[in-house]
C-alpha cells in the first residue's frame, strides 16, 4: 500500500474517531433511545468513493473496534459490528452498481445500520419484541443519512486525492 494511501487512511480513522466522540457529547435531540447522527460515517462515505470497498471496510470495521474500546463497552461491540457490517454491505451494493448518489448509498448505510443493530438484540435478548422499536430507528437512520450524505458528498466533490 502506497504511503500517501496509508496516510488518508490513518486520517479518516483519527477523523471517524473524533466525530465519534463529538457525537457522544451532544445530547440526545429526540426522547428515542439510539438515535444517533452517525458523524463517523461521513469518513467511511468518503472513502468509498475515493479509495474504493476494501478501504471503506478496513475503516469502519477499525472504527467500530476502537470507539467501542474508547467510548463503549463489550456489549456494545456487538450491536455495533452487527450495524457496521449490514450497513457496510448494503452501501457496497449500490455503491458498485454507480447509479447512486452519496446520499442515497449513505441513507441505505444508515437504515441497515438500524436493522442490523435491532437484529442483534433480539438474537441476544432472545425476543423478537424489541423489533417494534424498529420503524423509529428507520426513520431517523434515513434523516441521519441524508445529513450524513450530503457532508460526504461535499468532500468527495471538493477533495481531491492522489493516492
Amino acid at each position: 500500500m502506497r504511503t500517501k494511501k496509508v496516510a488518508v487512511m490513518g486520517l479518516a480513522v483519527a477523523l471517524a474517531l473524533i466525530l465519534s466522540f463529538v457525537e457522544s457529547q451532544i445530547p440526545s435531540f429526540v426522547a428515542i433511545p439510539g438515535v444517533k447522527m452517525g458523524l463517523a460515517n461521513i469518513a467511511v462515505v468518503f472513502v468509498l468513493y475515493k479509495l474504493g470497498w476494501r478501504e471503506a471496510a478496513l475503516i469502519s470495521l477499525l472504527r467500530v473496534l476502537l470507539v467501542s474500546l474508547l467510548f463503549g463497552n463489550f456489549a456494545s461491540l456487538f450491536y455495533s459490528v452487527a450495524g457496521a457490517v449490514l450497513s457496510l454491505l448494503g452501501m457496497l451494493a449500490l455503491r458498485k452498481t454507480g447509479l447512486f448518489s452519496e446520499i442515497a448509498v449513505s441513507v441505505v448505510g444508515g437504515v441497515l445500520h438500524n436493522v442490523g443493530q435491532i437484529a442483534m438484540a433480539c438474537l441476544l435478548l432472545g425476543t423478537n419484541a424489541i423489533g417494534y422499536y424498529l420503524p423509529f430507528l428507520v426513520l431517523s437512520g434515513t434523516l441521519a443519512g441524508v445529513v450524513i450524505g450530503l457532508l460526504a458528498g461535499i468532500l468527495v466533490k471538493r477533495i481531491r486525492l492522489e493516492v
